[in-house]
């Protein structure tokens, strides 16, 4: 037959007008493939609001229409691999995402326990574009759908009030505890304390013939608190001038009279308390005065 095939085409130079080329299309499950939102999606949430949304997950593809897939998409291409697709397939996904998504009215935080549903629509309507490229989508998961952190965040501080339930009542207990801890401190300063006074009054005691006897102290004299010792009284100075007296002087004042010359270590001093007049160089509370006397003063400029 080949060479009969040959010989009949010799008006064609024994080469056929008519070529046939055969293609191997694999009909096998592509799976892993993965899909993400680019961008996030913008919809309304009945409870938060225009909130702001992004997901991805997994899908697989498998030809079910080889005549129709080499047609549409392969053409006259050698080789076609799936990669050469997926970035299609995936722009298809995200679309109809978008638009389920912001169709579905499922509030923000029911979309963890409606993913099986959303994928389920997303997969339906999927299966409807790609239909016209002899494919199929017999697997579609939406691994995960979250909102922006600033929104995450917020979402936390509400569901940690939420946990707290009546601020009112949180705060009348946080308040409550920090009472009590306050009183056990205060009641374990007071046991102290009065394990110190019954060592006290134990110590106190003194034994004798017939038992245990009080000190010589009374009960009330030992409670009674002690007074703080009266301020100490200032020393004034009077200073001999001849047959007359001068003062009384503090000693702030005795020190400014030093450093004017008017007081000496050879004048006379006394104080009350003191044995008679002394010389105010002899005297150890003014003794210091005259060692701590400032240089004479700089002749007048010309």
């Amino acid at each position: 037959m080949p060479i009969l095939t040959t010989l009949q085409h010799w008006d064609h130079g024994f080469k056929s007008p008519f070529k046939s080329e055969i293609y191997f299309v694999n009909t096998t499950r592509f799976t892993d493939l993965k899909w993400g939102t680019k961008n996030p999606i913008v919809t309304r949430d009945p409870e938060f609001g225009p909130v702001r949304l992004r997901a991805f997950g997994t899908y697989t593809v498998k030809v079910v229409d080889p005549g129709k897939f080499l047609t549409e998409i392969v053409g006259t291409d050698g080789e076609f691999t799936m990669d050469e697709i997926s970035y299609q397939v995936r722009n298809i996904i995200v679309q109809s995402f978008s638009r389920i998504i912001a169709s579905s009215n499922i509030p923000v935080l029911d979309m963890a326990a409606n993913t099986v549903e959303l994928g389920k629509l997303v997969a339906g309507e999927l299966s409807l574009v790609l239909n016209a490229y002899g494919l199929e989508t017999p697997e579609f998961y939406i691994e995960n759908i979250s909102l922006p952190e600033a929104v995450e965040a917020a979402l936390d501080k509400r569901t940690s009030m939420g946990i707290v339930g009546d601020l009112g009542k949180y705060m009348q207990f946080n308040a409550a505890e920090a009472m009590g801890a306050k009183d056990g401190a205060m009641a374990g300063a007071m046991g102290a304390g009065m394990g110190a006074a019954m060592g006290m009054q134990m110590g106190n005691m003194q034994m004798g013939p017939w038992g245990s006897m009080p000190a010589a102290a009374p009960a009330a004299a030992q409670s009674a608190q002690t007074p703080p010792p009266p301020p100490p009284v200032e020393k004034v100075w009077h200073i001999a001038a001849g047959t007359d007296t001068k003062g009384p002087f503090s000693r702030a004042t005795m020190g400014q009279k030093a450093g004017q010359g008017e007081l000496t270590r050879e004048t006379l001093v006394w104080t009350p308390g003191q044995d008679g007049w002394k010389k105010a160089g002899d005297v150890t509370e003014l003794a210091t005065l005259f060692t701590i006397l400032p240089p004479p003063p700089p002749p007048p400029a010309e």
